[in-house]
């Protein structure tokens, strides 16, 4: 079964990492969870995300397509990147969103995918 791990935290709750010691290990932490799913064979794609200011929202309308700058609807937590993850259960996708070193400070929503 294939989960997305949707990956959403607030900028104003991230932690700063203000110096190079504090950036290279969260860095690390990035480096060995993701060392992990691939291991594990887990893995099947992952990205993350340009920040929220980049985003365009695209409604239709009557026949008419509408484009705003930037998200849909103003939230304190925006989707910053997510993991497609091919597990046996829905437990075992969970025990992977909790590794997500985003997942201290945000929160990880996991859905299974339609498609398989």
């Amino acid at each position: 079964m294939k989960y997305m791990l949707l990956m959403y935290s607030n900028d104003d709750n991230a932690p700063q990492h203000e110096t190079e010691a504090e950036q290279q290990a969260f860095q690390q932490e990035w480096y060995s969870y993701l060392q992990e799913t691939k291991k594990a064979g887990v893995l099947v794609a992952n990205n993350g995300l340009t920040p929220i200011a980049d985003a365009t929202t695209v409604r239709v309308r009557d026949g008419k397509t509408l484009t705003t700058d930037g998200p849909f609807a103003e939230t304190h937590e925006q989707l910053g990147g997510y993991f497609i993850l091919d597990c046996p259960d829905l437990d075992e996708a969970i025990k992977w969103a909790e590794k997500i070193p985003t997942a201290k400070f945000g929160s990880i929503e996991v859905r299974a995918l339609y498609m398989q």
